[in-house]
């Protein structure tokens, strides 16, 4: 199955800077398919943000942590709030945290392309399709 456009929870980036998971590979997939990748514009605050907690985590060093998201800034689609705030008030059903509203809004915006999340709660929903990374991996060969 391919996806011309994916909305991706900050989560499964965190774990792109680890040199051999399976999210990094599973991204790095979806993006040579051409793949549409979607995110909120905070994400990249949220990431910078962790920035030493993902060194630790991903076992790499600083300067390649900066590599790594300057590649990721260049290659994933960046939604300013502008492009889908009257999408809010609906995600606010959808979202099971506060935090996750603008995934389901960028979705809702998009025509409810999927989203990509291992968040179980994302599911407690039926108007987006959300996909974890065992199903994608299933989907995406």
């Amino acid at each position: 199955m391919f996806f011309s456009k994916l909305v991706v929870d900050a989560n499964i980036l965190f774990s792109f800077f680890k040199k051999d998971s399976t999210r990094r590979l599973l991204l790095e997939k979806l993006l040579k398919k051409r793949a549409g990748i979607n995110v909120p514009y905070i994400t990249f605050s949220e990431l910078l943000n962790n920035k030493d907690k993902i060194v630790r985590y991903s076992e790499i060093s600083p300067s390649e942590f900066d590599i790594l998201i300057s590649s990721l800034r260049k290659r994933l689609i960046i939604f300013p709030d502008k492009n889908f705030e009257e999408y809010i008030k609906e995600s606010l059903s959808l979202a099971p945290h506060k935090k996750d509203i603008e995934y389901f809004a960028i979705s809702l915006s998009l025509n409810n392309c999927p989203i990509w999340s291992d968040e179980k709660a994302f599911k407690n929903q039926s108007k987006i399709k959300i996909f974890s990374t065992e199903e994608l991996l299933k989907l995406v060969k």
